[in-house]
């Protein structure tokens, strides 16, 4: 099947909202799962599949030299915009249209100090080979940091076929998609305020996303995201060490939905 989400329009939607507060959380997942700000400072970092340019821009403002590439045009247009917002003319930040399956291509990026690909290795198409891909760009000693989503088995596939539907199917009728499945999930926690005497709209709108998400961007991607694959976290760990990564850093979704995180440093110990 070629078709596949469009990562970028939904990335434009989510600029719109786009809030300095936002901006401050992105750079404090950085910080959090990285190390202090002073980690970045004159550091090397590439953004595979850098979608808004949110976490470019985070890495930029902590003084990292920073590498933005998305393989969506879009995606590079809001990575863009957000540079001449924020560091107009900045020959510190380089945005290119690139895919990390492309060897040749990735080989005239570099390679980085931060290597950061969040929730985006899953989505190409061919996660293992952009894994390679994505751990050879980084330089000796550096630090990579990976979101995969996990492989919780019959469900990971039933929603691999929930993304083929949406992909497939009018624009017009993928909100109604994207709002039946929002009921489902939802459907638990609203009852719960009901039965708490709460308003549930106001539960909804004051659903706060971390590293500074959407609620509403996260269901569109999550509903139509595709291609779509899995790993447990097990998997991605074994890849990773017979490549020469020691792992310093895991948070797992506890078995659920969504990102296992990695946090790797290539060759070394501990």
């Amino acid at each position: 099947m070629s078709e596949r989400f469009a990562f970028g329009e939904n990335w434009r939607r989510f600029l719109g909202d786009l809030s300095d507060e936002r901006i401050d959380e992105a750079q404090w997942s950085l910080v959090d799962m990285l190390g202090d700000g002073r980690q970045f400072e004159g550091r090397h970092f590439f953004d595979i599949g850098c979608g808004s340019g949110l976490f470019s821009l985070a890495a930029r403002n902590l003084g990292a030299e920073v590498v933005s590439i998305d393989f969506d045009p879009e995606s590079v247009e809001c990575a863009r915009y957000l540079k001449e917002k924020y560091h107009p003319g900045d020959e510190k930040w380089r945005i290119m249209r690139g895919s990390v399956l492309d060897r040749e291509f990735m080989a005239q990026c570099g390679q980085a100090d931060i290597v950061y690909s969040w929730g985006v290795l899953h989505h190409t198409g061919s996660m293992w080979e952009a894994m390679a891909n994505a751990l050879d760009a980084v330089a000796d000693r550096g630090l990579v940091h990976l979101a995969i989503y996990n492989d919780q088995g019959g469900y990971s596939d039933r929603w691999k076929t929930i993304k083929r539907w949406y992909v497939g199917m009018p624009k017009w009728a993928r909100p109604l998609l994207c709002t039946a499945v929002l009921v489902v999930r939802e459907a638990k926690p609203t009852l719960g305020q009901l039965l708490r005497l709460r308003n549930p709209w106001n539960y909804w709108m004051s659903k706060k996303q971390e590293r500074g998400m959407s609620f509403w961007t996260n269901v569109a991607d999550w509903v139509g995201g595709y291609p779509f694959e899995v790993a447990k976290p097990e998997e991605v760990f074994d890849f990773c060490r017979a490549r020469g990564f020691v792992l310093l850093r895991l948070r797992t979704n506890r078995g659920e939905a969504g990102c296992n995180e990695f946090v790797l440093r290539k060759g070394g110990v501990v």
